[in-house]
């Protein structure tokens, strides 16, 4: 008898989309994806949010801990800092659509009832959701890519990315086939890990100024 391979060993949530819809049937499908093993140990799948006719997207690298229970990203710490930050920038958050790269939480725990702790996604995994933000940004066509972080950055752009390089700036690049403007920034979870948090924050909100400038 031949052993079979489960789904998530081919490492790609291709199979797992849908023929045809727009978001909602995204993200129902996304509910069962097993395009790779994340889907174990995680509570859900968390789809992105927002509107769907957002002018920008916000990518950052996978949904944490309260995301994970909720279903919804960016509902924790690092989502009301980002909301904020957004405000003050002079992008709305509420016209936004913000989405991960990954979209199952990977993290490590001691035992069963410790605290969970994030792990940095690998590339094979970033990869495998890649689908999935394609469509999304198929779907939704956002006029900008605000990228979260050093692990978004290397999902749409490659594993050479450095965020510190080229936060802050406005770049042009072809994503899943589409020529797409990207603002790159640090994710917001870095700010409150910070030592300056203060400072940080101060140059997220820089970053997200030159994003609103772009959309102007």
């Amino acid at each position: 008898m031949v052993a079979t391979r489960a789904p998530e060993d081919a490492y790609t949530a291709e199979p797992f989309l849908p023929g045809r819809g727009g978001l909602t049937a995204l993200r129902r499908a996304a509910v069962d994806c097993r395009g790779c093993p994340l889907h174990r140990d995680a509570t859900q799948t968390v789809f992105g949010a927002g509107n769907k006719d957002a002018r920008v997207m916000l990518v950052g690298e996978q949904p944490g801990d309260q995301e994970d229970r909720q279903g919804e990203p960016f509902v924790g710490p690092a989502g009301k800092l980002l909301d904020r930050a957004l405000t003050e920038a002079g992008i709305d958050p509420s016209e936004a659509y913000v989405t991960n790269a990954v979209k199952h939480f990977k993290f490590t725990q001691a035992e069963p009832r410790k605290r969970r702790i994030h792990k940095a996604p690998t590339l094979r995994e970033m990869t495998a959701c890649g689908p999935w933000l394609a469509a999304e940004l198929a779907v939704v066509e956002p006029e900008l890519i605000v990228v979260l972080g050093a692990t978004a950055g290397k999902a749409l752009l490659g594993s050479s990315f450095r965020v510190t390089q080229v936060r802050g700036t406005v770049l042009e690049e072809e994503i899943h086939g589409r020529a797409e403007r990207l603002v790159p920034t640090v994710h917001p979870s870095a700010v409150l890990r910070a030592d300056d948090r203060e400072g940080a924050y101060r140059g997220l909100v820089s970053d997200l100024e030159v994003a609103a400038r772009a959309l102007s």
